[in-house]
């Protein structure tokens, strides 16, 4: 049985919902990071999620990889996923909630049933049962420009326990590469999770 949280304060289970937005590359770097730092990582990926990674990712991605259930015996031991619609996953009830979940990137369609209490695939109950459980949820929207409709429903997440993680690059740490752009974000992630990381410098090191 799982420890609710390591001796380290770090989440032993993570939750990682993949949804049709753009930027599959950040849910398969923060699968790769998160299953070489805690016990258990979770995968739920929606329909239109499965379609834009495989556009998107190079064959060969982990997250690839996990979709088509060609994991090798170690990452199995870490990595599990469950389809979008098995409402019997054990973490659509609050009896087996993982420590914290993580919807990346989010599409503003899963944002807003998340936030309107709709519950019709796993993705969306999941994260329900997460709020309701006081247990940590990130939301990282990938979306530009943002209406107010958009806004309005990251206003209803935040007062209702959520945490809104942008997928915003930042700049300063100078990166040379796509690698560089996408680990800042997964950094920032990692953080609220309470994972440490080398992914990038903090701001003027130097100074500290």
């Amino acid at each position: 049985m799982l420890m609710s949280r390591t001796p380290e304060g770090i989440p032993a289970s993570v939750l990682v919902g993949v949804t049709g937005a753009s930027g599959a590359i950040y849910a398969d770097r923060l699968v790769k990071i998160l299953s070489k730092s805690i016990e258990r990582v979770y995968v739920v990926v929606t329909d239109t999620g499965e379609k834009v990674a495989r556009h998107e990712l190079p064959s060969g991605s982990l997250l690839l990889k996990a979709m088509a259930g060609k994991l090798d015996k170690s990452e199995k031991d870490i990595i599990r996923v469950f389809g979008i619609q098995d409402l019997f996953a054990p973490f659509a009830s609050g009896t087996s909630t993982p420590d914290a979940m993580v919807v990346t990137p989010c599409s503003m369609g899963t944002l807003a049933r998340i936030a309107t209490g709709i519950s019709g695939n796993l993705l969306e109950r999941s994260a329900d049962v997460v709020l309701k459980q006081r247990r940590k949820l990130l939301i990282c929207p990938r979306e530009t420009p943002l209406s107010l409709i958009h806004l309005r429903n990251m206003t209803s997440l935040v007062e209702a326990g959520a945490e809104m993680i942008p997928l915003m690059p930042g700049f300063y740490q100078k990166p040379s590469e796509l690698d560089d752009v996408v680990d800042f974000c997964v950094g920032k992630i990692l953080e609220q999770l309470g994972v440490a990381h080398t992914l990038y410098k903090p701001w003027n090191s130097r100074m500290r």
